[in-house]
């Protein structure tokens, strides 16, 4: 019995002794997550219940060169109600009144409002929505409404504010506005320049009130964002409208798989329309891809400007020298050059050569002369920064692909296919920037798409003109292939284009791709300046893979859109000084700048003519018209002139209103 006594106590000890060695180790936990790690629990603790969140900056706006809008930052304001913030009384009290004014707002009953405001207090729900995506204005307006004026923490009103960016040019230039968002690589002008746009965020304290959500409070700490500057950029809204509309009516009619058209200040660089469409799956055409700017691809018969120049500038040839076109077919390695007419073109000179597009004449200018030492053709296009990029600040530019003869790849043909534009690569915009240098004087400048930043009126940061080259080649070259380009649209393979009023001159391009294979596609372009004596624009238009059903070489694809760009914006800044107008004009798309007055009638210099129908027309060709004519335009509706408030041959004067009614 004394053992099992002795037994029992012994085990009463042990049990005793770890509970003690228990109470000593809760007691040890607790000095240390009191006084040791105590920081670090109440830190997360507290990282629970709050947390530091993102206020985004307001992202600086995007202007066009006239001051119109292309992208600008709205804010947004999500209205909640947290049921459990107002006092019973208050709730009680203000209720019924705040369900009424809800009730108007939204057009929804009163009866709507009183259920499911009360069930959100009944259920006290603490982020009950009342409204999203509202504008500033309405925001203002419903944060007055009874119980809500009392703000977040009488009132339980939650206001979380959001940025949305808008364009207002809509789909219109989609592609070189572009993006700049989260997790996806900047795009256009809105990537390229996002340092400027973009500003700085701040932070706000927001609380946890349950189910993963969370409300802001107002705290000492919060730091307000820092907004973003303005991006005034060279691209005008209305020849940018100009472009898009002759380059879609043209891709649309051809049924072609994408086109760009871009057009450029001649003595500045400044890019002032820059439309880039493809065809999506659904046959329309949207701003797939930036083009322009993008796609590397053999410019054809474009690419015989370049030839010329080289051998110009060597002194192999000159305008009058001679070439045998050799029945319109010549080979070389047993590859076939062929001219686009039949039968060729007898014996030509290098200048007509390039007026009818000869390969056959222009292949055996390159030949020739340089069989013996490519290297000195290939090293002149080279000195006209022909294999450079451009270097701009959009993102994604295509590599100019100029083949040399210490290339593993050269090879026999390599030379004579370079002399007619094929084994080469240029973007659309690095072949405009030459033409352009050829423009203005063998200046070749950069391209610019932006001019200044401003934060409100202060100028942060000027663009200015960049020089890329300050003489391509001599002035004496430059003045015998201008007249060449001249004659290409008076008497050339554009003379469809040429009007006796307007002066033009270019290069057509028609460019089959993959030559060798004979593949059936093509690509057409057109590239040029206007007017022709004084070039105020240069301009590219390159549509590819035209229906060959249709049409598909240079002149008929490509220079139409040329001709209509062309000639709208020479109306709507003319560079004469009197021009006749007509009585009648014309409805189509492509209206001849003889329908148009001269700046002077536009200063209203001329007190009174006679107004001339405008039925049919674009809103924006009468527009053009009427404010030419000094008078005032009223507009009623969209799309067409349906019917005019003066008749056609009524005179008008400066004090004069028209209103036009479209459809």
């Amino acid at each position: 019995m004394a053992t099992t006594n002795k037994n029992i106590l012994n085990k009463m000890y042990l049990v005793s002794a770890l509970f003690v060695v228990v109470a000593l180790l809760v007691v040890v936990q607790i000095i240390n997550i009191q006084f040791i790690e105590g920081d670090d629990y109440r830190a997360k603790a507290e990282q629970r219940v709050f947390r530091n969140d993102t206020i985004p900056s307001t992202r600086g706006n995007l202007y066009d060169a006239n001051g119109q809008l292309l992208a600008t930052s709205i804010s947004k304001y999500d209205i909640r109600f947290d049921a459990l913030a107002p006092s019973s009384k208050d709730f009680n009290e203000n209720i019924a009144a705040l369900a009424e004014e809800l009730g108007k707002k939204f057009d929804k009953s009163k009866s709507y409002y009183l259920q499911k405001l009360r069930k959100a207090h009944s259920n006290k729900n603490r982020y009950m929505l009342i409204a999203k995506n509202l504008n500033y204005g309405d925001y203002k307006e419903i944060r007055e409404f009874p119980l809500f004026e009392k703000g977040p923490y009488r009132g339980g009103l939650i206001v979380e504010k959001r940025i949305v960016r808008e364009h207002p040019l809509g789909k219109m230039a989609e592609r070189i506005v572009g993006y700049d968002r989260r997790g996806s690589a900047p795009v256009g002008l809105e990537g390229a320049f996002a340092p400027y746009l973009r500003g700085s965020d701040g932070v706000k304290l927001e609380q946890k009130i349950g189910k993963n959500q969370w409300k802001p409070i107002n705290s000492e700490n919060e730091l307000d964002p820092n907004d973003g500057f303005d991006v005034y950029t060279t691209i005008d809204v209305n020849m940018q409208d100009v472009a898009h509309h002759a380059l879609l009516k043209q891709l649309e009619y051809f049924e072609a798989d994408h086109g760009t058209a871009v057009v450029m200040e001649v003595a500045t660089g400044e890019i002032k329309a820059l439309s880039n469409l493809g065809r999506g799956d659904n046959g329309k055409y949207f701003e797939k891809r930036n083009y322009a700017v993008w796609e590397s691809h053999e410019p054809g018969s474009t690419f015989k400007l370049m030839s010329v120049i080289a051998a110009l500038e060597d002194k192999v040839v000159d305008t009058s020298t001679v070439f045998d076109t050799k029945g319109g077919k010549i080979s070389y390695y047993g590859r076939n050059v062929r001219d686009s007419k039949y039968g060729g073109y007898g014996k030509i000179s290098v200048a007509k050569a390039f007026e009818v597009s000869s390969n056959t004449a222009l292949v055996q200018m390159i030949q020739n002369n340089y069989k013996s030492n490519p290297e000195d053709y290939v090293d002149r296009l080279y000195s006209m920064n022909l294999n450079e990029k451009l270097s701009l600040p959009i993102k994604g530019e295509g590599v100019p692909m100029i083949p040399h003869p210490d290339d593993k790849n050269w090879s026999g043909l390599s030379l004579p296919w370079m002399g007619f534009g094929y084994g080469v690569q240029l973007t659309p915009l690095q072949t405009l920037t030459f033409y352009n240098a050829v423009a203005n004087n063998g200046v070749m400048v950069k391209p610019r798409l932006i001019r200044e930043v401003k934060s409100k009126e202060k100028v942060i940061e000027k663009f200015d003109r960049e020089i890329i080259n300050p003489a391509i080649c001599s002035q004496n070259t430059i003045d015998k292939v201008k007249v060449m380009m001249e004659n290409v649209v008076k008497r050339g393979t554009a003379d469809n284009l040429y009007s006796e009023n307007f002066s033009m001159a270019g290069k057509t391009g028609t460019c089959q791709t993959e030559y060798w294979k004979s593949s059936g596609n093509y690509i057409a372009s057109f590239a040029g300046y206007f007017p022709a004596d004084k070039p105020k624009y240069s301009c590219i238009v390159v549509i590819t893979k035209p229906s060959v059903r249709k049409g598909y070489y240079g002149n008929i694809v490509a220079g139409p859109v040329f001709k209509t760009i062309a000639q709208k914006i020479y109306a709507n800044n003319p560079l004469i000084d009197q021009l006749e107008l007509q009585q009648a004009i014309p409805t189509q798309m492509v209206v001849s700048t003889d329908s148009y007055l001269s700046k002077a009638h536009a200063q209203n210099e001329v007190s009174s003519m006679k107004i001339p129908s405008l039925i049919g027309m674009e809103a924006m060709d009468a527009i053009a018209i009427v404010e030419n004519l000094g008078a005032n335009v009223i507009l009623k509706g969209s799309g067409k002139v349906k019917s005019q408030s003066l008749k056609a041959g009524t005179k008008i004067s400066p004090s004069d209103k028209v209103t036009l009614t479209l459809i």
